[in-house]
């Protein structure tokens, strides 16, 4: 892979600069995924509509805004990779991936370990209970009552440390997929994260969840990058730009999500911008 490459590279010429007692390279110098002739992305493969694994291929929004992305650096050969939610920032930094688009939402903590493009789409939390249940018309409702969330995410936390409500249980599961598995076979009361992915979940089975259709906070998608990598940020956030604008956004989330009835938000995000926070960064262990 590239950028595992170039992390190897990097080690060596660090390890010769301090051998020769050399000056260091300069900013400019430093390799970033701009220059990259191959990429390995990680998506989801459990998240209908978003990205899932289908025979030998991963299909999705995010696997298709991943390639409009590649290809706008004038990368053609690329390789997709299977990521859950809890090793996304494990898998950049270790240099196995390259690039995540994975329903990444933006976080200050995030932003200490990773580089952030985008979003390249602004999703909003929402609840997806059993159909037939009534007794859920908010976020509120959901006070003494389980909730499921996939390993890694933070989405039932929001609903607890961030509003205060006091749910009965918070189940995590190792995703998303075996959240809705959960929610079926009634272990858990409701399962609570960005709409995009909840409406997913319901298309593949209309017949047996609803959508509360009340959200509650904006998550925004990042595409996760190697930390400090201001080029291909500023990169990923052109290509981002110019998806919206040539319809191509548009067109993916009427393909991917027409048919759920889901209103889907069509202009250009806010991007967070591109500068590296060094003084945020927690260090490694």
């Amino acid at each position: 892979m590239w950028f595992g490459r170039r992390r190897a590279r990097a080690a060596t010429v660090l390890a010769a600069a301090a051998l020769l007692a050399l000056p260091a390279c300069s900013a400019e110098d430093e390799e970033t995924l701009v220059d990259a002739e191959s990429l390995t992305i990680g998506v989801k493969a459990d998240q209908p509509g978003l990205g899932l694994e289908e025979g030998d291929a991963l299909v999705g929004f995010d696997v298709d805004v991943a390639r409009y992305i590649a290809a706008r650096l004038g990368v053609t050969d690329v390789a997709f990779v299977p990521v859950t939610s809890a090793e996304r920032e494990e898998k950049l930094i270790s240099g196995e991936v390259d690039m995540v688009v994975a329903t990444y939402s933006i976080t200050p903590a995030r932003k200490t370990e990773v580089t952030f493009g985008g979003p390249y789409y602004v999703a909003k939390q929402d609840i997806l209970v059993r159909a037939g249940e009534n007794a859920v018309s908010g976020v509120r409702d959901l006070e003494g009552r389980s909730v499921c969330q996939g390993e890694g995410s933070n989405s039932a936390f929001r609903i607890t440390d961030g509003l205060g409500i006091d749910v009965s249980e918070i189940q995590e599961a190792e995703s998303y997929s075996a959240c809705i598995e959960r929610l079926a076979d009634g272990e858990v009361d409701a399962v609570s994260t960005d709409n995009l992915i909840l409406a997913g979940f319901l298309a593949e089975d209309p017949e047996a969840f609803q959508f509360v259709n009340n959200p509650f906070t904006d998550e925004k998608y990042g595409v996760g990058l190697p930390y400090g990598d201001v080029a291909a940020c500023e990169a990923v956030n052109k290509a981002v730009s110019e998806m919206y604008q040539d319809g191509t956004a548009s067109a993916l989330l009427d393909e991917w999500f027409g048919r759920t009835g889901l209103e889907v938000v069509r202009s250009v995000p806010q991007f967070e911008g591109c500068d590296r926070p060094d003084d945020q960064r927690r260090p490694r262990q």
